[in-house]
């Protein structure tokens, strides 16, 4: 039983984990697998713990390889944490809050409603923080609704990649559970 739950648990872990790293290949603006990830953690990790704990690391550990490496030259030293991460992390922390409420039960519709949800509040919370450290928008009901304005071009690239991702993540896991009956879920606490 114990090995059939590290398999398991192995293979969420590293589907997440290569999710958050596909971020280096180039995509359009927020086209992004990190909503994403925290709803499949939601779905699938029995201890709910995990599901906010793994999907954020591997956040994090993406983001210091991206800001590290790729991005290096627009950082002059190492960089743990770029300027308001918290909005995009507490995002993300949001998502799988609200993922353990529609994900409790997994199918086509939940998943695509998850997905919705994901791209709604990564766009309100993250732009909330914009506007909120920001000097280039009024800090005033009108500077938010600018902040908000501007953002809506890269609404597009968060819905495209929560959907592509979601379809990618919770299609493949489906097909590897059908395949690999380790992979069910049984009784036993993960």
């Amino acid at each position: 039983m114990d090995k059939k739950l590290n398999i398991r648990l192995s293979v969420l872990c590293s589907m997440i984990a290569l999710a958050a790293f596909s971020r280096i290949i180039p995509h359009m603006p927020n086209f992004s697998p990190l909503g994403v990830i925290g709803l499949f953690g939601a779905a699938h990790f029995q201890k709910k713990r995990l599901a906010f704990f793994i999907p954020i690391t591997a956040t994090w550990l993406s983001d210091l390889f991206i800001n590290n490496v790729i991005y290096a030259q627009y950082y002059p030293k190492f960089t743990w944490f770029y300027e308001g991460f918290y909005w995009q992390y507490g995002s993300y922390l949001l998502i799988v809050f609200v993922g353990i409420f529609i994900l409790n039960k997994v199918n086509t519709q939940r998943v695509l409603a998850g997905a919705l949800a994901s791209t709604v509040i990564f766009f309100l919370v993250s732009n909330f923080g914009v506007w909120l450290g920001s000097s280039f928008y009024p800090q005033n009901s009108s500077g938010l609704i600018t902040c908000y304005e501007a953002a809506i071009p890269f609404l597009k690239g968060t819905m495209y990649g929560d959907l592509f991702y979601s379809a990618v993540l919770f299609g493949s896991f489906a097909l590897a559970q059908k395949q690999f009956p380790v992979l069910r879920l049984t009784h036993a606490r993960q």
